[in-house]
């Protein structure tokens, strides 16, 4: 999916094939689920949701999605994100696996709470 005219989230998943757009889906429901004040956008063209900042992004890839919690996010779920590939601020759930929503609801309320502690902070100054 490269293409820089996607505008919503709606646009970005339905650019995929249905068992895709069922992962993606998921992913989606459980980000606002779990973050019900963030604003659904797309940046770096894929879905991104923002509350006091960025919280996480995420995308599809050919055998994997990416999801985006920030170094904040992998680092603080390190030991359960070990089984995936991940990288300094990204971790990859293979398309072949259920998607863990349980793990990625965790991931986005740390980010919430971690994002508002750092506005407060910044307000403070």
């Amino acid at each position: 999916m490269k293409s820089t005219s996607i505008n919503t989230v709606d646009e970005y998943i339905a650019g995929f094939l249905p068992d895709i757009q069922q992962l993606l889906e998921q992913v989606r429901a459980t980000v606002k689920k779990s973050a019900p004040a963030a604003t659904e956008t797309i940046s770096y063209g894929m879905p991104a949701y923002k509350q006091n900042g960025v919280l996480v992004y995420f995308a599809a890839f050919k055998n994997h999605i990416g999801f985006y919690p920030t170094p904040s996010g992998t680092e603080e779920f390190k030991a359960e994100l070990a089984k995936y590939k991940s990288g300094k601020g990204s971790v990859q759930f293979p398309i072949d696996q259920p998607m863990p929503l349980a793990l990625i609801a965790k991931l986005v309320k740390f980010r919430v709470k971690h994002d508002a502690a750092k506005s407060a902070a910044k307000k403070k100054k």
